[in-house]
């Protein structure tokens, strides 16, 4: 069988309140809301590529960062790139996220969204090794 044309078109995050956690990544990426029906919100960077979509879930329970048994583990995390840790980490907590108490390595910061879902900043030159595309949203060569 050949494999058929796929792409990632978006990462999706549960939250109780999908309105308020799609404001939050709006301000912190400065990426556009793209599309909008209350309980499933979809978030995209200027550039095009893939997003984040915010799917409402009552039944929501905050992960715990880092994992304790018995308790809800991070299913995943977002990385995100940014010129200055330091300025990155006050912008990320000016838009509501806060530190996460454990730090397990130098030169990151593990920072927790409203609802509590982990995320990584890190520093990264004009051009991480896994990114085509610069701070303005301009694709590389």
């Amino acid at each position: 069988m050949t494999r058929p044309n796929t792409r990632v078109s978006a990462v999706t995050l549960s939250s109780p309140d999908t309105r308020a956690l799609a404001v939050f990544y709006e301000r912190l990426l400065g990426w556009t809301r793209v599309d909008d029906s209350g309980a499933w919100i979809r978030i995209r960077p200027p550039s095009g590529g893939a997003g984040l979509s915010f799917h409402h879930e009552d039944h929501y329970v905050r992960p715990v960062w880092p994992s304790e048994p018995g308790e809800p583990p991070m299913m995943m995390h977002l990385d995100i790139a940014v010129d200055d840790l330091d300025a990155g980490v006050a912008w990320a907590q000016e838009a509501g996220a806060t530190v996460a108490e454990h730090q397990p390595q130098p030169g990151v910061r593990v920072m927790l969204d409203p609802d509590g879902h982990p995320f990584c900043l890190f520093r990264a030159g004009p051009r991480s090794e896994f990114d085509q595309v610069d701070w303005n949203g301009v694709s590389g060569p």
